[in-house]
């Protein structure tokens, strides 16, 4: 499906028809990421089949209109499958047309016999192929809406179970205070439920055709213009954009592509958060890996890497590099050329192929994810008390030290050459704080179960809101 090696209509313009076998294919997502039935939805028939509904549409419209004789209308109609007009014969007309359109118009009207004279009447190349993309992106938009409601329900039914599991929290790559794994993947599920709402947002101006000609007036359809692409946008589910130029809006596409930038750096944040905890030092998770046959290392056998996550990293910074030509292509000279139009081509396959593939892994990443509430604890133990100080510090202040003073004694009791552990056992015995908190108070304002328990408490209502919004 790579527009690198593809041929038919999603080529540019007079670029020569390349046929190829499997064994010269050059394109990673034609043999290497992706999912088939995502793949698919670019694919030279599934295009063609796009533009051909929407001559179909076109002409069942102009017959409604009194335009088009109905008997003929229906015979395009019948005609406009890719069952009768094959990406073959479509090929074989743009070899000699070299225009992609043209070929497609050419070979409908062959498959529609006499009827085949009004065929993409009054019609530009645009108001085919760029209501043929609208219909593909309805396609697109079903595909992630679906990605990131799965995402988010696995999320949500991991931070369930570890609503309470107590974890160092981290800043600064440094202890901070506790907290609770399930909070963490809290956190995290809410903001793919945001890419979720987002998505429903601007569905409706990503959804957008046109039929209205060669510069956008509809002058080419008479006193019927407005009328028939209202029509036709109607039967195919679709909106007219409201002032287009040969082209609809490129902010549209602009805007979709940074709404998949968003959703990788997304996806980068939870791999790498478990990248982080998985590695050797911290053990605290680790990704699915089948211990029966799969190989870390092909010198290093012991080893157990976050192969997947990396390569969810991987694809998440090329689909965010994806986002920029779509925002230069806002740029057109007049009222349309062709700058935007090879990159296009490339630009949304590959972003929306490995976003779905990115978003595929992630959710069989955090589904199968071992978590470890022991490492979690023996890191939390291993402070000492130390990432407690905030706890302490609040008790010494609501008993009469003032708050700078009461941070300034539980900095300097800190500092220990890296001996964490030693701040209990200091607090326990310095005058200054056992005159307002007791010792074995001092132990239990350092012991991170009870901190925790508002963290516990928050997850459970972030995740009843999450899941009041995936049951929409």
């Amino acid at each position: 499906m790579c527009p690198a090696r593809a041929h038919g209509y999603i080529r540019g313009p007079g670029s020569p028809v390349v046929t190829s076998d499997a064994g010269s294919l050059i394109c990673p997502l034609d043999f290497r990421y992706g999912r088939a039935p995502v793949r698919d939805l670019f694919s030279r028939e599934a295009r063609l089949g796009r533009a051909l509904a929407v001559e179909a549409a076109l002409a069942t419209v102009q017959a409604e209109l009194g335009v088009v004789p109905k008997e003929d209308a229906a015979a395009i109609a019948a005609a406009a499958t890719t069952a009768r007009v094959t990406v073959d014969r479509v090929e074989e007309i743009e070899r000699a047309t070299r225009h992609d359109v043209m070929a497609i118009t050419r070979a409908l009207a062959e498959a529609a016999g006499p009827a085949g004279r009004w065929v993409h009447y009054g019609a530009t190349s645009a108001d085919i192929t760029e209501t043929a993309q609208a219909l593909e992106f309805q396609a697109v938009v079903a595909v992630l809406r679906d990605d990131l409601a799965d995402l988010a329900r696995v999320l949500v039914d991991l931070a369930k179970k570890h609503r309470a599991t107590a974890e160092v929290g981290r800043t600064h790559g440094q202890h901070g205070v506790p907290t609770t794994f399930g909070y963490k993947v809290a956190g995290m599920a809410a903001e793919v439920v945001r890419h979720r709402v987002r998505l429903a947002e601007l569905t409706p101006r990503l959804l957008v055709g046109k039929m209205s000609g060669a510069v956008g007036t509809g002058a080419g359809f008479g006193p019927h213009g407005r009328a028939l692409e209202e029509k036709v946008m109607a039967k195919l589910h679709l909106r007219p954009d409201e002032a287009p130029t040969q082209l609809v809006g490129r902010d549209r596409l602009a805007e979709f592509t940074n709404f998949l930038a968003l959703v990788a750096s997304t996806a980068e944040r939870l791999s790498t958060e478990v990248r982080n905890l998985q590695r050797t030092e911290l053990a605290e998770v680790q990704e699915p890996f089948d211990e029966e046959h799969q190989v870390g290392s092909s010198t290093m056998a012991q080893k157990r890497n976050p192969v997947v996550s990396e390569n969810v990293t991987s694809l998440a910074r090329l689909v965010r590099a994806f986002a920029l030509p779509p925002l230069e292509n806002m740029v057109q000279w007049h009222e349309r050329d062709l700058a935007n139009s090879a990159n296009e081509r490339i630009v949304i396959p590959h972003a929306v192929v490995l976003t779905d593939d990115l978003l595929t892994k992630l959710r069989e990443v955090f589904a199968g994810l071992k978590v470890s509430p022991q490492r979690m604890s023996e890191e939390l133990a291993r402070t000492g008390g130390a990432a407690m100080t905030e706890n302490l510090m609040l008790a010494l202040t609501s008993r009469g030290l003032a708050r700078g003073e009461a941070h300034e004694l539980l900095r300097n009791l800190s500092r220990g050459g890296g001996d964490e552990s030693a701040l209990a056992a200091r607090a326990r015995v310095d005058p200054r704080i056992t005159r307002l908190v007791p010792p074995e108070e001092v132990d239990e304002l350092l012991d991170p179960s009870g901190y925790v328990a508002a963290a516990a408490a928050k997850t459970d209502h972030v995740l009843a809101a999450l899941e009041r919004a995936l049951a929409t």
